[in-house]
């Protein structure tokens, strides 16, 4: 299965510091949280690597310029395990997964307790085979 292999593809070249320099894109937001903001253009995310502090929450505002929907999950392995196996049409309600429309914006929060890299994607059909995923670096 192509999806199965991409995501096992992703998951060891992050593990394996496959993904270029960290970038440090965030700011301190109204709520104490750390505010993130990532765009997709052309089904890229960017920035593609990011670098958050342990133990914060980070907010990603998430703005998408494609004509297409897009998600944002970020989480552990056995997260985007279950997202490539599933079927669910939208998100929004778990941190750190939501749906981002057409030409439109969302926001999901996620903390991340233990430093190192984890992956964020999307899971529609073929997104991540074609290459949209990215590493934040939590220190």
């Amino acid at each position: 299965m192509l999806r199965g292999k991409a995501l096992a593809v992703v998951l060891a070249g992050t593990l394996a510091g496959g993904v270029g320099g960290s970038a440090a894109f965030s700011l301190m937001g109204a709520e104490g949280s750390d505010v993130v903001v990532v765009d997709i253009h052309h089904s890229r995310f960017s920035p593609a690597t990011i670098s958050v502090p342990v133990g914060r929450e980070v907010r990603f505002v998430v703005h998408n310029t494609d004509p297409i929907d897009h998600e944002f999950i970020v989480g552990p392995r056995e997260v985007h395990d279950r997202h490539e196996r599933g079927t669910e049409a939208r998100h929004g309600a778990i941190p750190g997964e939501v749906s981002v429309p057409a030409m439109g914006e969302a926001e999901t929060t996620y903390v991340f307790r233990a430093p190192g890299p984890m992956v964020f994607a999307c899971h529609l059909p073929g997104h991540l085979a074609y290459g949209m995923y990215g590493v934040v670096v939590a220190r």
